[in-house]
């Protein structure tokens, strides 16, 4: 490449990864996405590093994990520890930034060169002018994050995906060629209020739906927390839960093809700008949505598969046509990293991701780097339970009951680690309690094997797998103060060895 590539990341909010058709699922609901995808690589096993909005995309920014970085709920913005992150380090190597969409980062709109945001609600830094935007506003606003049985009003023009990919097009225009230019475009959606406009409402009908994998009878094997989490349901949405989990889902459905109409758009306008030869694209999510399994929607505790696995697609110059590709596991941390080898800068201390340029540009894999991906959840302390008498109101959790945020102090509570290999999925929580999944056989984790002594061998060489992903995430932050030198492979690699004196590593920290 002549010039550093510029850069675009889709991230939309709430997305699970398996539905689409290119995964395997009857339904096509992203033609364009997985068309698209054959052009670059889709990573089968791609992983976010905490299932919650802030930490996810904190995560994303600085290549840590969140219980280094400090931001371990969508609470604690102000706590984010690091030395620099991604947008100190493009702006320092000349990019011209924007942020298009929602935020919900430890940085301020303001950091960004160019700023057009929304939230969920409406009225969450949106600029409503028209009575077209400034209805569908108030619409979103009384939806309360709760699903809509009628079309949203306003159209396809004021729904968020479309405004955010207007803003992105009016920023490459203003931006020029004289830089490389970092946009984050960062949808809103398919996260809850689960809504949709005509013709997506109806798109995919709840009869048309292919049934759920997982009931409300497979619960109590997932623990107590999803128990928990399913009587809140009960509470808040009534004897007519069953109805409207299925309309969220035909939502959540139709809300899938909006955004891919509105990446078509986009990429069909780098493509008329003739800029798509020297872009970077990544397409991802920060988690998933339980989306009717288990009697669920949204997300909440622990770390299931249904919630830490996520669309994760690169594609751009350097970067090979192998389209969906299990060869390897990629992670949101590795995505700063990642930015930094391609832009020729040595990522910053404290980065705990690594490099995947090799799995991109098909270059020599180093054995063992990249099988397998890890996540963490919870912001401490003991297990609330029912005994404590804290009720959600007091909590902040729900509105007299009629509105329920899932993230909350029981979903969020104690802490949980997790790690994905070979196809399986290892949890453990700070009690020792464990889970153990077949995911490729068992892709709804319904059956529990950790108890299993046929899978003896294989729960003992995970949790050591564990306790080693465990220790490479702990915090090289603070340095220390005298003599001793921390070594840092330049790529973020462990198990491949390098010398001080190696092209590329400017100094060991």
């Amino acid at each position: 490449m002549d010039k550093k590539p510029n850069i675009i990341i889709v991230m939309t909010d709430q997305q699970r990864a398996d539905l689409r058709k290119g995964c395997g699922y009857p339904l096509d609901t992203m033609p364009f996405l997985d068309e698209w995808a054959q052009g670059g690589v889709d990573f089968a096993r791609g992983y976010t590093p905490n299932p919650t909005c802030m930490p996810a995309r904190v995560s994303m920014f600085t290549g840590r994990y969140s219980q280094c970085h400090r931001v371990r709920t969508n609470h604690n913005a102000s706590d984010a520890l690091y030395t620099k992150d991604m947008l100190d380090i493009l702006k320092e190597n000349g990019y011209v930034t924007a942020l298009c969409g929602k935020n919900h980062s430890h940085r301020r709109e303001e950091d960004f060169d160019f700023h057009e945001t929304c939230g969920h609600l409406g009225y969450e830094g949106e600029s409503n002018t028209t009575p077209e935007e400034i209805e569908f506003a108030e619409f979103l606003k009384g939806t309360r994050h709760m699903e809509m049985h009628e079309p949203s009003p306003g159209g396809v023009c004021v729904q968020h995906p479309y405004r955010n990919v207007s803003s992105a097009l009016r920023f490459m225009d203003e931006a020029g060629r004289e830089r490389p230019f970092f946009a984050w475009v960062s949808f809103a959606e398919p996260h809850n209020p689960y809504q949709a406009p005509e013709p997506y409402f109806d798109m995919f009908p709840p009869e048309s739906l292919p049934p759920l994998d997982g009931g409300t009878e497979d619960l109590s094997a997932k623990g107590e927390r999803f128990v928990w989490l399913r009587s809140v349901w009960e509470e808040v949405l009534g004897t007519d839960l069953e109805n409207r989990i299925a309309r969220a889902r035909s939502n959540y459905h139709g809300m899938l093809r909006l955004i891919d109409d509105q990446f078509r758009r986009l990429i069909e306008g780098l493509r008329e700008r003739g800029l798509e030869e020297n872009t970077i694209v990544i397409f991802l999510s920060d988690h998933g949505d339980f989306v009717g399994e288990y009697g669920l929607i949204r997300k909440g505790p622990d770390l299931p598969d249904i919630l830490c696995h996520i669309p994760f697609i690169w594609r751009g110059p350097g970067i090979r046509a192998t389209g969906r590709m299990a060869e390897g596991y990629g992670s949101i941390v590795d995505i700063f990293p990642t930015l930094c080898e391609i832009i020729g800068v040595q990522m910053p201390f404290g980065c705990q991701g690594k490099s995947l340029l090799p799995l991109l540009a098909g270059t020599p894999v180093p054995a063992g780097e990249f099988d397998c991906a890890y996540a963490e959840s919870g912001f401490g302390g003991l297990y609330w339970n029912d005994r404590d008498g804290l009720d959600l109101v007091t909590e902040g959790a729900s509105q007299n009951m009629v509105t329920f945020d899932c993230l909350n102090t029981w979903t969020q509570c104690g802490q949980v680690r997790a790690l994905w290999k070979d196809g399986w999925h290892i949890q453990l929580d700070m009690m020792g309690s464990g889970y153990l999944y077949h995911v490729e056989e068992d892709p709804r984790e319904l059956h529990n094997l950790w108890e299993d002594a046929g899978c003896a061998d294989r729960k003992a060489a995970l949790l050591q797998e564990l306790a080693a992903a465990m220790m490479r995430a702990a915090d090289d932050l603070p340095v220390p103060h005298h003599r001793y030198r921390t070594k840092v492979h330049p790529r973020g690699y462990w198990r491949q060895d390098f010398k001080a004196e190696d092209p590329g590593v400017r100094e060991l920290f």
